[in-house]
């Protein structure tokens, strides 16, 4: 009877460390990100000050049978919804581009087809995602207004960062700023032209040295 019992609880010892012979199939069940948002910039700062500021995510897996927490970072696909705006590598990390502000979703997601312990599994894709933020510039200075003209569709960007419209739109820049806007056509449209610019290269306008409200025309047809 003894001996019974000291195997019985050997057994359950095993099972409880997860011992494929077992029976036991560990499973995730959720993912937490860590940190759960992000913030970059300030609103005195101009939006292309952000550029290259990173920070490492992580991501937490939870398992049941038997229940557990583990760093699963580096198994995780990482996705990030506005690239432009916020970038994510394989491994986690998240960079604020300079190029454009706002909320961006960045997203861990694992697809389980086996356990833990290698046993066979039905699958299943479990997602989670935080948020990163990049604060717009809303400081003193000049405006630069990109007007839309013609039938067409597009999108206009510019560097440094602070425009990126898809209809007429106004951005405050920090005096002195050189602004360089590019234009993409979209839904079958064609550029058909800048107005306003100091210089223009194809779909490429420059504005130099923005010390005063200046505006320019672009044209999709």
């Amino acid at each position: 009877m003894t001996w019974h019992r000291l195997a019985s609880t050997f057994l359950a010892v095993l099972c409880a460390i997860g011992l494929p012979s077992c029976g036991h199939d560990q499973q995730l069940v959720s993912i937490d990100i860590q940190p759960a948002s992000e913030t970059f910039g300030a609103a005195n700062i101009p939006v292309s000050a952000n550029a290259g500021a990173q920070v490492q995510l992580r991501a937490i897996g939870t398992y049941i049978h038997p229940p557990v927490s583990k760093d699963i970072t580096s198994q995780a696909a990482w996705a990030s919804n506005t690239p432009d705006m916020v970038t994510v590598t394989s491994a986690g990390l998240i960079t604020a581009t300079g190029d454009s502000c706002g909320n961006t979703l960045i997203s861990a997601t694992v697809t389980t087809n086996q356990s833990a312990g290698d046993l066979s599994s039905k699958g299943a894709i479990v997602t989670a995602s935080m948020t990163a933020n990049v604060v717009c510039f809303t400081g003193s200075g000049p405006t630069l207004a990109v007007n839309f003209s013609g039938l067409g569709s597009g999108t206009v960007t510019s560097s440094p960062g602070g425009v990126n419209c898809t209809a007429s739109c106004g951005t405050v820049f920090v005096t002195g700023t050189s602004v360089v806007l590019t234009a993409t056509p979209a839904n079958g449209s064609a550029f058909g032209g800048w107005g306003g610019c100091d210089s223009v290269s194809l779909q490429v306008c420059t504005v130099n040295d923005l010390t005063a409200d200046r505006s320019v025309t672009v044209i999709f047809n």
